[in-house]
């Protein structure tokens, strides 16, 4: 995008906007702002970072930005260039942020009548200050895992080749040649690039329908981001791909239950025979599954198959919130407790995979709830994830309109967490081996 800014001696972030052309402009006389919820507050400098090395900007199609006028007191809506002579309109901007930072504050905007939803991205509050971009985040994980500067094609499309030439007929391989080059999914180019965490997508079906699902959308209310698998992988194709990374990487990880697929436990007899076969081959490197845990008998068999790891999707610890988000099928909230007691009993290793928004997960209920949920249960990490969804739909659609007095803060409850369970893990990836030895 072109950018156009002049420099200002007062250090107050500044509010952005974008034309139609995507040029960006600061806009002097109005602070930035962010939102929770559809409620607006003025950014604290102590909410702001520097936008993080591959940050997307996104401009906010027909959405008014929304900034703090000083001088008046109050909230104002831009929709016309302020520094246009021709008074153009122009729309709000948001950052989608790298892997392993949590957005303290959505970006502000006033929703107009009528609009399709915004795509499976999060949208998080940019501003400009010290004449460089900076949003509303916190870093919870500072592992380069998914880092593009370490990701470059050049280096992929080798490792696609080897592949090819050592497993010609393998159709989960195939699969994830496209999920690296045409999806630009980070998993699968780190299976290529033989480094950290490999994908095992499995399952085309899933028992959830959920409304922020990147993979399914049934009524077609937002595009997809990633296309679902289309076959289930036999269980000699899965573990071809996951001994193959495993012996070639140092501290490895391989993980079910991928963007590109539905719920890997629907095909849970599948998994336990190539867990198996892993097994039988190696006891290196952590084999972890991301799931519902909607199915706690054959998470049972998974652990005792040789399953290392489980990392269990919630975008709420109250169950009339998950329901409204996930919409299960055939199976209730109590499942994913036992499933999670199962894995516990077992040996197992227990992150939630905590999909995160504010405004609902910095809620003073949640975060009473959360906490509990993580003391019962005695998880080992917390993975916070921002939820990628239209932040004005989602909370029309869980029906919870946030109160301000009752917000306690993204950064607050992290510092929280901290404080409250030393022992807990806060991050971003599923952790290898050698990391959850560290962490002990």
């Amino acid at each position: 995008m072109r950018k156009m800014f002049k420099s200002y001696k007062k250090e107050r972030p500044r509010l952005v906007v974008a034309d139609k052309k995507g040029s960006i402009y600061a806009v002097p006389h109005l602070q930035a702002t962010g939102m929770k919820g559809g409620l607006f507050f003025k950014l604290a400098k102590r909410d702001l970072i520097k936008l993080p090395h591959g940050s997307e900007l996104f401009i906010m199609p027909e959405r008014p930005a929304v900034g703090y006028d000083p001088e008046s007191g109050g909230f104002v809506a831009v929709d016309k260039n302020p520094l246009s002579g021709k008074r153009e309109p122009c729309f709000a901007v948001s950052a989608f942020i790298s892997p392993g930072y949590t957005i303290i504050h959505n970006a502000s905007y006033i929703e107009n009548p009528g609009l399709n939803i915004l795509p499976l991205f999060s949208y998080a509050a940019v501003c400009f200050y010290k004449n460089s971009f900076y949003v509303a985040a916190t870093m919870v994980d500072r592992e380069r895992r998914q880092d593009a500067r370490f990701m470059d094609n050049r280096k992929i499309k080798p490792g696609i080749r080897e592949a090819r030439r050592l497993f010609p007929v393998n159709r989960l391989f195939r699969h994830l040649e496209k999920c690296a080059l045409c999806y630009n999914c980070p998993a699968a180019k780190n299976l290529f690039l033989k480094r950290y965490e490999a994908p095992l997508p499995t399952s085309p079906e899933c028992n959830s329908r959920c409304i922020g699902c990147i993979s399914f959308q049934p009524d077609k209310k937002c595009p997809v981001t990633q296309p679902r698998i289309g076959f289930i992988p036999s269980p000699g194709e899965i573990a071809e791909v996951a001994i193959f990374h495993i012996g070639n990487v140092k501290d490895p990880v391989v993980s079910f239950g991928q963007g590109c697929e539905g719920e890997p436990l629907l095909v849970g007899k599948v998994i336990e025979e190539s867990v198996k076969i892993i097994r039988r081959k190696t006891s290196k490197g952590i084999i972890n599954l991301n799931t519902n845990a909607s199915k706690p008998e054959m998470v049972k068999r998974l652990f005792k198959a040789g399953l290392d790891s489980m990392r269990v999707s919630i975008n709420s610890a109250q169950e009339k919130y998950y329901n409204r988000y996930y919409k299960p099928r055939g199976y209730r909230f109590s499942d994913i407790l036992k499933s999670i007691k199962i894995a516990k009993n077992l040996g197992g290793f227990v992150s939630l995979n905590y999909l995160a928004i504010p405004g609902f997960t910095d809620s003073e209920e949640e975060s009473a709830c959360f906490k509990k949920l993580l003391c019962v249960n005695k998880i080992d990490m917390v993975q916070l994830r921002n939820l990628n969804i239209d932040p004005i739909f989602y909370f029309k659609e869980i029906r919870m309109p946030p109160d301000p007095i009752k917000l306690c803060g993204m950064r607050e409850v992290i510092s929280t967490l901290k404080k409250q369970f030393p022992r807990l893990m806060l991050g971003y990836f599923n952790p290898s081996k050698s990391r959850i030895s560290r962490q002990h």
